[in-house]
């Protein structure tokens, strides 16, 4: 099922390059600048089942396109929100319209990875730079492609991280990892089996179907294998749903997830008494009292006072992604490919972590961050090498 729903996948894509190549012959391509505004994307899942992921990075990057353009800058930037539900196929239809209908000269996102396989080609083929602020497949990075790039690390690295917490914190002798069979899931479950291996870790792995409500079969395997840990690749809305049933059936050890599921959703999917010291890894930095850096508390404290609410996951990240652009606008960069040689020597001290990308898009920092589910919060335990249990 998964092999086809790659071809399915592909198919899509190379057809809409094709119908990009198609439709832009004879023009200038890709996305432009009038001079005085440009226009920046923003594409992911803001109204679907995993939108809790999605709206946070979005905010991010509209407060700091809101503190930017009141500056009165010279170039001011317009940001257009493309609502792909998290849909590959949808993603591909909204990313031909945004370079042709509206002229984007650069994207942040595509939020998930399934979506950024099928856009990457398009924006490649265009020459449109984007910035994903939590797309995180280790294999994104391994397209060759010259106008990608992220501020979070990716799945090798946050399952190099989560197996150190593990195997060092936790002190975990064996873990049985579950995942979605989808390509942010699986990948980084299977990233996690073999980095918690290499630390003398007994494994077992399952996978369950994303669309089904009762996962008894995979719970069964879980309480014979009676592991230390259990950690879950995929997003909240299946984690809440598997945590749940795990500690319905009396599991006592600890229960994991990564970024996918780092949402106050998990814990209403879960269930608040059940989801009580349930951990997440993450990429993404979510730090509202600035243990970390000043720039977290003014950034945290901003985005309080415009939207209502805490930093969540990927605001920061999407807050840093815009200002990569920011940065180019700055500089006079207002054509895709001006920013995106830009892009290749920006660095700055973002409210996250630094900024600043490698030959291939990827971000030079690669710090892990630890969660952990206290009352009705996710707190952050601290980096992944330092991080304790409560």
């Amino acid at each position: 099922m998964r092999r086809n729903k790659m071809r399915v996948a592909g198919a899509v894509a190379m057809s809409a390059v094709l119908a990009l190549g198609a439709v832009a012959c004879g023009d200038d391509g890709g996305g432009s600048g009038d001079g005085d505004s440009i226009t920046i994307g923003f594409m992911g899942d803001l109204t679907g089942e995993n939108s809790g992921l999605v709206i946070p990075p979005k905010q991010g990057a509209q407060l700091a396109i809101e503190q930017y353009n009141a500056t009165n800058p010279e170039v001011k930037i317009n940001l257009k929100t493309y609502d792909s539900q998290g849909k590959p196929e949808q993603a591909t239809t909204l990313a031909l319209g945004a370079v042709k209908q509206d002229k984007i000269v650069g994207l942040i996102g595509p939020a998930f990875s399934g979506e950024s396989q099928s856009v990457g080609p398009i924006l490649e083929e265009a020459k449109i730079p984007s910035v994903s602020p939590s797309a995180t497949s280790i294999t994104l990075a391994e397209k060759g492609w010259k106008y990608w790039h992220r501020v979070v690390a990716d799945d090798a690295v946050q399952s190099a991280g989560a197996a150190t917490f593990l195997s060092d914190s936790m002190q975990a002798k064996k873990v049985f990892t579950v995942h979605d069979n989808q390509d942010y899931g699986k990948g980084l479950a299977d990233a996690i089996v073999s980095a918690v291996k290499g630390k003398g870790v007994t494994t077992q792995t399952d996978a369950v179907d994303d669309n089904a409500t009762d996962y008894s079969s995979t719970i069964n395997k879980i309480m014979e294998f009676k592991p230390d840990a259990v950690y879950f690749g995929g997003y909240y809305a299946v984690a809440g749903r598997l945590f749940k049933q795990l500690a319905e059936a009396g599991y006592e050890g600890r229960m994991m997830s990564g970024d996918g599921s780092l949402a106050s959703e998990l814990i209403t999917g879960t269930g608040e008494k059940n989801a009580q010291g349930a951990l997440l890894s993450c990429g993404c930095l979510i730090d509202t009292d600035g243990k970390t850096n000043a720039n977290a508390k003014k950034f945290a404290d901003d985005y309080q006072a415009k939207f209502g609410s805490e930093v969540a996951i990927y605001s920061t990240e999407g807050y840093d992604a815009a200002t990569a652009f920011i940065e180019a606008a700055k500089a006079g960069k207002t054509t895709p490919e001006e920013i995106n040689e830009f892009l290749k020597t920006v660095s700055f001290d973002g409210v996250g972590k630094p900024i600043k990308f490698d030959e291939n898009g990827e971000l030079a920092a690669q710090d892990i961050f630890i969660y952990e589910v206290q009352g009705k919060a996710i707190k952050l335990l601290g980096n992944a090498n330092e991080a304790k249990v409560s």
